[in-house]
């Protein structure tokens, strides 16, 4: 129970990797407000994880950043504090570079960049006295680039930017950033498994240790490690969750 006594904010946790990191923290002893747009899908992934321990759900559309703080809000007044805010949230469009247009990046940095910007700005007071830590999530699709990734990858390294100068700046009051990025078995990774058999497995093949991550045992467990005092030192770092394959210099 590593988490234990803590309360968490997960945001897109009604499926995928967010719901495997909601899923990891609630077993690790923490309280979990999931934060979704997808109302019905989100009531249905706090009913579950109920078993488990005390979990919430609150539904909001990221693109409307005057509700983001109300997310905070409803996470302190239900359970009365927050230890970790964790971005995992993020809409886009798989579209070539000369495809892409400007509503294609305002969705990625609208529900990316500035739902994490906005939310962390809105935390800051009550990680400030938990002394708590804010874990938001990249891509190495940023990292590395990737076709079809323009407004995705962009997206994901400005909030690994963001990230970095916030773990700087709030260093000193104790309050610790860091950035996971994953692979992992999250429906649409799935889907792709599915449709594309071939291009999966080469994938796969690329991967150091054959295999794909699992939203909750890999990268939920990544995400409580980052959470727990066990990495009270660690601050401003990307961590890889990726089984190997991008190594980063």
């Amino acid at each position: 129970m590593q988490l234990a006594g803590k309360v968490a904010i997960v945001t897109g946790g009604a499926r995928g990797v967010a719901k495997g990191v909601a899923t990891a923290f609630v077993k690790a002893g923490a309280k979990v407000l999931i934060v979704d747009r997808e109302a019905d899908l989100g009531k249905a992934t706090a009913k579950e994880l109920g078993a488990f321990g005390d979990v919430a759900f609150m539904a909001v559309d990221l693109m409307d950043r005057a509700a983001l703080p109300g997310i905070v809000d409803e996470a302190v007044r239900r359970f009365g504090r927050l230890d970790t805010l964790v971005n995992a949230a993020q809409a886009s469009q798989q579209l070539l570079l000369m495809d892409t247009t400007t509503e294609a990046m305002d969705l990625a940095f609208g529900t990316g960049l500035w739902a994490t910007f906005l939310l962390m700005q809105a935390a800051h007071p009550h990680l400030l006295q938990s002394r708590g830590s804010v874990i938001n999530f990249g891509s190495g699709a940023g990292i590395e680039g990737m076709m079809t990734q323009a407004s995705y990858g962009a997206a994901k390294e400005a909030i690994r930017s963001l990230s970095k100068t916030a773990a700087v700046e709030w260093g000193p009051s104790g309050i610790r950033v860091n950035i996971i990025c994953p692979f992992a078995n999250s429906p649409g990774v799935e889907m792709w498994r599915q449709h594309f058999p071939d291009a999966y497995a080469g994938q796969i093949a690329k991967v150091p240790l054959r295999r794909i991550g699992d939203c909750e045992t890999d990268i939920g467990a990544a995400a409580v490690f980052l959470a727990s005092d066990a990495a009270s030192y660690i601050t401003g770092q990307t961590l890889m969750v990726d089984g190997g394959q991008l190594r980063l210099p």
